[in-house]
């Protein structure tokens, strides 16, 4: 195991992803609710993207902090699950295809963070004693 070193760092790497993916998240949701930072190609959101903004900027927001973490991480895996099948497989089966890289690897990214937790550095930290 050349890499056995790493597992002392499991907490604080699964830490780091969590922010990173967290704020990717919201800046999605920003730029579709406020046009930050950079504006959506259309003036008015139908319904549904309004939702997609909403539940990706509070989610993109709690993830990247680490507060309830595992909840938000579930239902915005289960956004992007949705997003992937309403919106891009129409484009295509692949997803190189359809555009939908990003969307599967947001929604594998958070399942993962619902299934492992938030790391050592969050609000809701389950790794604090005391």
């Amino acid at each position: 195991m050349k890499f056995a070193w790493l597992l002392r760092y499991n907490g604080q790497i699964l830490s780091v992803f969590r922010v990173v993916i967290g704020l990717l998240f919201l800046e999605h949701g920003l730029s579709k609710l406020f046009g930050f930072p950079v504006p959506m190609p259309m003036p008015h959101l139908p319904p549904l993207l309004l939702a997609a903004g909403i539940i990706e900027t509070v989610g993109g927001a709690l993830i990247a902090a680490g507060f309830m973490t595992r909840l938000a991480a579930f239902i915005c895996s289960g956004e992007m699950a949705v997003a992937y099948f309403l919106m891009h497989i129409e484009r295509g089966f692949f997803p190189l295809e359809n555009g939908g890289e990003a969307v599967i690897l947001f929604c594998f990214g958070f399942l993962a963070i619902a299934a492992l937790g938030p790391g050592v550095w969050a609000v809701d930290s389950e790794a604090r004693t005391a």
